[in-house]
């Protein structure tokens, strides 16, 4: 049975081998098929996992925020690749950073290996996630992931206040991300909504030697908040 690998991929510019398990890199040497959400990127993390094929070799098949679901056999007939035969070899799933599959398109990828009856193994790697969870001393029992927010201002402050509305009453940690350069705009709407009791963490550049994770109060964030303009942030509220 062939096999589609969850690879996951540093969350910066970090040695391989300190976030990477050794079993995984000996694992992705073998393979020469590739969901992947950016191409360019892709192949730089890969060549740094010591993935040494010629990539005139590797079939590479891009997934991104574009693509729908019941198009991934027509995107691979696009390029020229049989969906049968390419379901029947071992394929790994690359993402931008992190994880595949958590707010990520690979979902789709896994998807399709499902439906064609392929096995669905995923790797050891970084979380940013949970990550930020573990460091932030809020509630690991009960959270909830909610991806990205609105991007228009209004609607992410609503979305802002329903969410410290379920944590209070649950108790429920609130997981969400925003893109780097809108992690300050999140930030600015998260101290003008939020109540001053609220606790927040702000986890940024998880594993790079930048790492900031830290939690206080709205009330201590809004008298020293942090500059994590184009970074990588994880947000975490407890109220």
């Amino acid at each position: 049975m062939a096999t589609l690998f969850l690879l996951p991929s540093c969350l910066g510019d970090t040695p391989v081998s300190a976030v990477l398990p050794a079993d995984y890199l000996s694992r992705i040497k073998h393979l020469r098929a590739f969901f992947v959400e950016d191409l360019r990127s892709a192949r730089r993390f890969l060549r740094k996992a010591g993935f040494d094929a010629p990539f005139e070799e590797v079939a590479f098949v891009e997934l991104n925020e574009h693509t729908k679901e019941e198009s991934v056999e027509s995107l691979l007939q696009h390029q020229g690749i049989d969906p049968v035969s390419f379901s029947k070899q071992d394929i790994g799933v690359v993402s931008e950073a992190g994880l595949p599959c958590v707010a990520d398109p690979g979902a789709m990828a896994v998807a399709w290996a499902h439906r064609n009856g392929m096995k669905v193994t995923p790797l050891s790697g970084p979380s940013s996630l949970f990550m930020a969870l573990m460091a932030s001393g809020f509630n690991g029992q009960n959270f909830c992931f909610s991806g990205y927010l609105p991007v228009e201002a209004k609607d992410r402050q609503a979305r802002l206040a329903e969410l410290e509305a379920r944590s209070r009453k649950t108790g429920q940690t609130q997981l969400f991300i925003e893109t780097p350069y809108r992690s300050r705009q999140m930030l600015e709407s998260i101290l003008s909504v939020c109540h001053p009791d609220t606790r927040l963490c702000v986890a940024c550049n998880i594993t790079l030697p930048d790492e900031l994770i830290v939690t206080r109060t709205i009330a201590q964030w809004r008298r020293n908040p942090a500059d994590i303009n184009k970074k990588n942030t994880v947000f975490l509220i407890s109220a």
